[in-house]
Formats: C-alpha cells, sequence, structure tokens
C-alpha cells in the first residue's frame, strides 16, 4: 500500500518554532510529528510514503532516511513549485499512486490521533467505493464543513459548510483512503480536494465515511499544539503507556507527564498535570510546570512558573520567571529572572529583560 503526507509550506501558523524546524520535525510528545505518522502508515503495511512539500525537503532528508531503514519503507518527496492546495499534490505524485492498483492513504500531517490506517483500509474494501474519508465527532459543527449521509449508511450524500441548522456532528479528520481512479479527476493545478474532487466522488455515490474514535486534534498552531498534547497525553494514560513517567517521582504533580530520561528534573520542582519535557532539559527546585511542552535542552530555572506555554530548544526561563497563557519562546531564547512574559511569540535568538504584559510577537 501507498501514502501520501500534505506538509505543505512554511508551517506559518506555528512559528517562532518552524523558523528552526520544518513542522514535520517539530518534536510532539518528544518525537517529530512526521514520525507518529511514519510509524502508523509502516505498522498497517504501507510500504511506499510520498511527503508533499513546498519548502526546505533538502532539511528532511537525513532524518527521513533513518525512518526508511528502521520502518522498512520508501519515503519520497514530491516538490511543488508552488503551492497545488490539497489535491493537486495527489496529481503531481501519480507515478507512485498509481503504480498499482491498491488504494492510497493521504493525510495532513498536522493531524495527530489514534491513526486507524488498518481498520480504515478494511472498511474501505468492504464498501467498494472509490474513497473514505476518516469523520471525527465536534461539539459545535457550526464551525466546520458537516459531513451529510444517505439514511442508515456511511455513503455521503453532501457537504454543509458551516451549518446554521443541525445537519450532523460528524466533520472530515483529514485523512482519506481513495482508490487511484480518484486521481483521473483532478488536474495539475492549485485544487482543492474538499471542494473539488469530493464533490465529484459523492455525485458518483462513490464517497464513505469512516468514524474515528478516539481523541483527534490539528496540531498545527500553538493552543491547538497544546491542546493535542494533553489529548495525546491522556490517550498514553488510557492505554498504560512505559512512556509516562511514573506518578510516584515526587515532582510529579496530577500525572499524565512525560519526560525524557536524560532531563534532570530537581525533586522539590512540582511538574503536571500535562507536561511533555525533552531531551537534556534542566528544571530546577521549586519550578512549576504545567501543561505546557519544554524542548530539547531548555532549562528552567529555580522557582520559574511555566504554564500553558512551549519552551523552545535551548532556551532559558529565568528564577522567579513567570511564563504563561500560550507564550511561544523559540530556539535559544533567554527569559531573565523576575520577568513575566504573557502571551508573548518570541523569534529565536532574543534575550528578554523587560516584563510582556500581554500578548505580542517579539522579533
Amino acid at each position: 500500500m501507498k501514502g501520501l503526507i500534505l506538509v505543505g509550506g512554511y508551517g506559518t501558523r506555528l512559528r517562532p518554532l518552524t523558523l528552526t524546524l520544518p513542522k514535520p520535525l517539530v518534536e510532539f510528545g518528544n518525537r517529530p510529528m512526521i514520525l507518529h505518522q511514519v510509524e502508523s502508515l509502516a505498522a498497517a503495511g504501507v510500504k511506499d510514503i510520498v511527503l508533499a512539500v513546498n519548502y526546505r525537503p533538502e532539511v528532511m532528508v537525513a532524518t527521513l532516511k533513518k525512518y526508511e531503514e528502521e520502518y522498512g519503507v520508501n519515503i519520497t518527496f514530491s516538490v511543488e513549485t508552488e503551492p497545488l492546495g490539497t489535491a493537486g499534490p495527489l496529481k503531481l505524485a501519480e507515478d507512485i499512486l498509481k503504480k498499482d492498483d491498491s488504494p492510497f492513504f493521504v493525510l495532513n500531517s498536522d493531524i495527530i490521533c489514534d491513526y486507524p490506517f488498518a481498520e480504515l483500509a478494511e472498511f474501505h474494501k468492504a464498501h467498494g467505493g472509490e474513497g473514505t474519508i476518516v469523520a471525527t465527532k465536534v461539539d459545535e459543527p457550526s464551525k466546520y464543513g458537516v459531513i451529510v449521509h444517505k439514511p442508515e449508511s456511511s455513503q455521503i450524500d453532501r457537504f454543509v459548510e458551516k451549518p446554521v441548522e443541525f445537519v450532523g456532528n460528524r466533520i472530515n479528520a483529514g485523512i482519506y483512503i481513495l482508490n487511484p481512479s480518484v486521481i483521473d479527476l483532478i488536474e495539475l493545478r492549485p485544487t482543492s480536494i474538499e471542494k473539488e474532487t469530493f464533490p465529484k466522488l459523492c455525485e458518483r455515490g462513490s464517497l464513505h465515511s469512516f468514524d474515528l474514535e478516539g481523541y483527534w486534534m490539528d496540531v498545527g498552531q500553538p493552543k491547538d499544539f497544546l491542546s493535542g498534547t494533553c489529548l495525546y497525553l491522556t490517550s498514553l494514560a488510557k492505554k498504560n503507556s512505559k512512556l509516562l513517567t511514573a506518578t510516584s517521582e515526587p515532582f510529579v504533580q496530577g500525572g499524565n507527564v512525560l519526560i525524557d530520561p536524560t532531563a534532570k528534573i530537581s525533586p522539590e520542582a512540582k511538574i503536571g498535570p500535562n507536561v511533555v519535557i525533552g531531551p537534556n532539559v534542566t528544571v530546577g527546585a521549586g519550578a512549576r510546570l504545567s501543561r505546557s511542552v519544554v524542548l530539547s535542552n531548555a532549562n528552567i530555572k529555580p522557582h520559574a512558573y511555566v504554564k500553558n506555554s512551549i519552551i523552545g530548544w535551548n532556551s532559558t526561563v529565568g528564577r522567579w520567571a513567570r511564563v504563561e497563557n500560550v507564550s511561544v519562546l523559540g530556539d535559544d531564547v533567554e527569559v531573565k529572572d523576575e520577568i513575566y512574559v504573557n502571551g508573548g511569540r518570541v523569534l529565536p535568538h532574543k534575550t528578554i529583560a523587560g516584563n510582556v504584559e500581554k500578548p505580542e510577537i517579539i522579533m
């Protein structure tokens, strides 16, 4: 089987982190985002993976070479000279996706969930249509494009964009399985799979949906990255994953804490709930961290307070400093002692020596 991951461009929504690393290599749960997807595709029997990119593929080549060997897959970059939307990349990668009759998976690189690829392939084969969309249930369907089914069927009748009246609560989760025949419906130009390709499949009566169980989140921007981290950690806790740090550790407060073994944590620190701490991080005595992600080689000094924020690689949060409200520190940022950062997005290699009292970008 085959898979195509829509990686896209500059990762502007996740800046300042993506000023240092391409978005697929930014660590989510202490592993590059793309690795969660490559591993799940490989486990479902996928042998060919295409990464549809239009920005900096060369930075990813070495990392992905390693994954090829580790997971026994072939990873190809399909590089767009202009952004081709969500359907154009399928046409561009036609040679690989149509090299045999087997269906192929398509997914957006920002999506984090328990990827149900094996079950999805089985369901798709059973209904005999040309395409299957993974659907997730939401509480507020009026914010999304909603899937409307034929009565008592998985067959999709139509899509309703931001419905005013309730027509359903299932939305497109950004994961699909398609037959190679679908590529014949797509032209090599900037084009939308949601607005152009799927309606054509609906007309043919050959598009179905598959309900996703468990959590789902588009983690392409900091607020959602943090929400997705909470969902991911909760999912690990339900599975009794050995990845999570034992709640018996003196510094774990409230559970759902994932700490790399190389991190040095003071027993007098309080960490949790919902915290990820990366390799070679140092956390000092009296520091308090909750609902946050701390990337590799960062230093959280004694009595610092970090809440609902992302601390970038090699960054330092000073003694008695306070960082909160979806603040994001880029690579190698220093927050001086006793400084308050409220919703600051700080570009790499900056020093914050004065309070940031309201959300702003610090360049």
